[in-house]
């Protein structure tokens, strides 16, 4: 059954609004251990649960706001984590930090089972569906979105492990001021992840086709975030900064904007499936963007050329975004 018109059923349910924040929380805690502990890589197993629950439950009218508090969790997450997680560290010993984060990320468990809903207020029914991978894989706006999502990711990558590098040993400023400076851009982006996703809502609700709103944001912020970065590093002291939190920004125009788009073309079908293989590719960036960076940075000696890598990366997935994916609108599949 194909998702409800953009005009309709705009406004969400109690129970859809509670598992919208239960997916944030889940998100927040996911990247705390990330930001935290320094893994390269988070469970993001969850993704593909994540589009599933909201396709059903969220029209597309409401899919940007749904999706924005799980995109402001992937930036919140590494700003908590990066400061408390050290403060505590230092404090406390690694042994009792580790055992008390182990505890709080399963206490969102309990208000879990307690709201999620259970199979109410659904938007879109799943039905039985006979497509299959292969099909998948010849959607052209698939390999859109996994290309996409893989730029934006590098910007992101190389924001959580060679940034801080930069600022403190090109920029000279001190850990101190580099923990403040990573901390605040990750807020910025979990805001404009919130404000982006709101708005893009409103104007497909005002008439605005998905297509032209959710392409216009998601290549935007990728674009925006990799030349605003490149710009930092050709800037002074003062302005780059502000580059660096507008870059930011950008990141989370696009975050809160990228699930939509494949949960719309993927639709109750195909959504898990479809999440998971992007999320895959995608992340591969998690790998790429770290080794190639630090191979320019070692055979350069300078951080100039990984930055204008960077920047082409994301330049490249703002045209995935824009021309390869096709109209956002749910696929009809065979079967």
């Amino acid at each position: 059954m194909p998702t409800a018109p953009a005009n309709e059923n705009s406004r969400l349910s109690r129970p859809a609004t509670r598992a919208i924040a239960l997916l944030a929380l889940s998100a927040l805690i996911n990247y705390i251990d990330r930001g935290s502990l320094s893994i390269a890589a988070p469970l993001l197993k969850a993704y593909p649960c994540y589009a599933r629950m909201l396709v059903r439950h969220v029209p597309e009218v409401g899919r940007g706001f749904a999706n924005a508090p799980i995109a402001a969790g992937v930036g919140c997450g590494p700003a908590l984590g990066t400061f408390f997680g050290g403060t505590l560290m230092a404090r406390f010993g690694w042994r009792s930090f580790f055992i008390v984060l182990g505890v709080v990320s399963m206490a969102w468990l309990v208000p879990w089972f307690a709201w999620i809903p259970l199979g109410r207020t659904v938007v879109s029914r799943v039905e039985q569906s006979g497509a299959g991978f292969l099909e998948l894989l010849m959607q052209r706006s698939m390999w859109g979105t996994c290309g996409g999502l893989f730029g934006a990711n590098y910007v992101l990558y190389f924001e959580i492990t060679w940034l801080p590098f930069y600022l403190v040993r090109e920029r000279h400023l001190s850990m101190g001021l580099m923990a403040k400076i990573s901390g605040l851009g990750y807020l910025c982006y979990s805001a404009a992840a919130v404000a982006f996703g709101w708005i893009s809502d409103r104007w497909i609700a005002a008439g605005a086709t998905p297509t032209l709103v959710r392409k216009t944001f998601a290549g935007m912020g990728a674009g925006s975030a990799g030349l605003l970065l490149l710009g930092c590093a050709l800037a002074g002291p003062t302005v780059s900064v502000i580059l660096l939190l507008l870059a930011f920004a950008a990141g989370g125009m696009c975050g809160s904007n990228i699930w939509a788009i494949t949960q719309t073309l993927a639709g109750p079908r195909m959504a898990g499936r479809w999440t998971g293989l992007q999320n895959f590719l995608g992340n591969l960036a998690g790998v790429i963007a770290p080794a190639v960076t630090g191979f320019l940075i070692d055979y350069t000696g300078r951080f100039f050329v990984a930055f204008v890598i960077m920047a082409v990366v994301a330049l490249l997935a703002a045209l995935s975004y824009i021309f390869v994916i096709g109209p956002v609108k749910e696929i009809a599949w065979e079967g």
